[in-house]
């Protein structure tokens, strides 16, 4: 068969269910190799993530308000063929969905009863600064950056839609071309099978809340191959069928959720804290990136969240960013740049505002709290308790869960597809089919590493294994980004 004779998806898909294979085998030695190289990256590279953060923001900042953002991506006469609304809905479900359900209410209340900081602001304003920052313009300038650059050797330069294509002149061994295009679809498997993993078991969590039962890793595991094989019918229909549809239902539905907590809110306290938030986060945007003083939280503290973010943002960071780029042709660099990274952004920080103050509201009323929202799978649901239609809302957001993974998986079989099948905008099926095996398969993988340990889950395991694979990126974003950027001066604008 043609498949087999593709060297890219031969060796991809063999190492993964080699890897795959190691965990089932061996889950416990597994989790502790994986956990002392995390340490050791950690030890070493730390800081690097946090100057590459912030070297992102500004990097396509500038390019967004210098004369570079007048470029079109792709020709001069192209234009967007997504309305804004269809565009906003996809770049957003693929590159944040389930985990602002995931962290809506856990995180913020977290950060209020653990400020990582301590300034002058108070503690739900410093809780809220600092969620910002972990889910706003560094998250996406990651995205931004890889559909910056892939978008404009795909549609403008007529190049290969891989990774390799952005370095491709300084490197003419393609030996080496293909190991980045290798790696770069190793660490997209393994920053979605870790966002499959998470989501199931929060399902889980949820389906135990309501229907009042105990399940196990088991369940979660038939949920995993529900959704796969979901998402896989999904990426087969394509782009404009099955992956639009879903990811504007998907924004609805959120924002009918958001609506609806807002509305049993005192409105006027969430913009002031809203607000008082932002300027914070803006203010306090250049420190926050570089720990420096009184906002280093600790290497402990950055492990556990930061560092881990900002794997986690890499490793999706090539799909999402392929991803963005398919659906932005026709947009200006500018329109797209500014877009990808505020608008999100914004929209997250309203989010984690309305679910954080009122958390914090409850916390405060019940003057007795006993880590009600400490469990990430599970808080939001708990949330909930303390508002009418709880078993409507509740449903709801396990049929959202499932929408939100449906489209990140969806999304990504299609661009692991374009992937390896040489930049294909429009890959083969066959490969689709099989992308969709190895990622249900890898995702049970890592279900089962996730309950290794008794003292472990799903989100300890996740930290340790991101940082590993995305380091590659974070080595790699600087060397792409310069050899982009002296490619475009070139094409500079009158």
């Amino acid at each position: 068969m043609e498949i087999f004779k593709n060297r890219l998806l031969v060796i991809s898909v063999s190492i993964l269910v080699f890897l795959a294979i190691l965990i089932f085998i061996f889950p416990s030695l597994s989790y502790t190799s994986i956990e002392n190289v995390s340490i050791w990256i950690r030890d070493w590279f730390g800081n690097f993530y946090l100057y590459l953060g912030l070297f992102c923001v500004l990097f396509l900042l500038g390019i967004a308000i210098s004369p570079l953002g007048k470029l079109r991506l792709g020709n001069t006469n192209d234009r967007p063929e997504y309305s804004r609304w269809a565009w906003i809905s996809m770049l957003y479900s693929a590159g944040m969905g389930a985990g602002i359900l995931l962290r809506a209410v856990q995180e913020p209340v977290y950060m209020y009863l653990n400020p990582p900081i301590q300034t002058d602001a108070s503690k739900q304003t410093i809780a809220l600064e600092y969620t910002f920052y972990q889910w706003g313009f560094t998250a996406w300038a990651f995205y931004g950056l890889f559909a910056l650059v892939i978008g404009h050797y795909l549609f403008t330069k007529n190049k290969q839609a891989l990774i390799s294509s952005t370095v491709a002149p300084n490197f003419k061994n393609s030996g080496v071309l293909n190991g980045i295009d290798i790696l770069v679809m190793l660490a997209t498997v393994f920053g979605l099978v870790g966002a499959v993993g998470l989501g199931t078991t929060q399902i889980n969590g949820g389906l135990q809340h309501l229907l009042k039962i105990n399940l196990d890793v088991t369940s979660a595991i038939i949920l995993t191959i529900i959704i796969c094989g979901f998402a896989f019918l999904s990426a087969w229909k394509g782009i404009n069928k099955g992956i639009k549809n879903i990811s504007k239902v998907n924004i609805f539905i959120t924002l009918l959720l958001l609506v609806f907590v807002l509305s049993q809110s005192d409105i006027l306290l969430i913009l002031k804290q809203f607000i008082n938030a932002l300027f914070q986060y803006l203010k306090d945007f250049i420190p926050l990136s570089l720990a420096l003083g009184k906002y280093n939280p600790g290497k402990q503290f950055l492990t556990d969240w930061t560092y881990y973010y900002w794997a986690f943002w890499l490793a999706w960071a090539p799909f999402t960013g392929v991803f963005i780029a398919r659906i932005s042709k026709g947009r200006t660099l500018r329109e797209m740049l500014l877009g990808v990274m505020i608008i999100p952004s914004l929209g997250s920080f309203l989010w984690f505002t309305a679910f954080g103050e009122n958390a914090f509201l409850l916390i405060e009323s019940w003057n007795n709290y006993n880590n009600e929202f400490g469990n990430v799978f599970t808080s939001i649901f708990i949330f909930f308790k303390q508002y009418p239609l709880q078993f409507i809302i509740n449903s709801t957001i396990v049929i959202l869960l499932i929408g939100f993974l449906l489209t990140s998986v969806d999304s990504a079989i299609f661009v692991l597809s374009m992937f390896s099948d040489k930049g294909n905008p429009k890959p083969k099926k066959s490969h689709r089919i099989v992308w969709s095996f190895v990622i249900a398969i890898f995702s049970i993988a890592m279900l089962i590493l996730g309950n290794a340990k008794k003292e472990i889950d799903v989100l300890i395991a996740l930290q340790k294994l991101l940082i590993i694979t995305s380091l590659p990126f974070a080595l790699f974003i600087p060397i792409m980004s310069f050899s982009f950027l002296k490619e475009l001066i070139q094409k500079k604008p009158s």
